[in-house]
């Protein structure tokens, strides 16, 4: 049987995504003074998006053909691009494609982390 509320938490990290992609640069830095960039900040979002979306994807594991890693990842991706294309509508913010990579690569860190802590568990 697969639980439908194991998605739950993932889509409310969206939505705090969703939320902080609407607010101006000036309200970010208000909210989050510590940080001098927001490259380190995408890192962070989709590193916790990505172990979010594997924690919902954790029951079909043996019944899918790919890597539920590589799907985590693959809609942190999907994500990005929609969340990039959200902050178009906000005044004084822009799409970034480098902005996609930071989100690309702070979940590909979450599934190396996850990769090591498998195997760390299993021994």
């Amino acid at each position: 049987m697969y639980y439908w509320w194991r998605w739950l938490p993932a889509l409310g990290w969206m939505g705090v995504i969703f939320f902080l992609s609407a607010r101006t640069g000036s309200e970010l830095q208000g909210m989050f003074p510590f940080f001098k960039s927001f490259n380190f900040g995408h890192v962070v979002a989709y590193f916790i998006l990505s172990l979010t979306f594997y924690w919902a994807l954790l029951p079909l594991q043996m019944k899918l053909k790919w890597d539920i890693r590589f799907i985590a990842i693959v809609l942190c991706f999907f994500y990005g691009i929609s969340d990039e294309w959200h902050q178009s509508f906000t005044p004084g913010r822009m799409p970034d494609l480098l902005d996609i990579v930071n989100d690309v690569v702070g979940a590909t860190l979450a599934m190396i982390g996850i990769t090591y802590v498998n195997k760390v568990l299993k021994k």
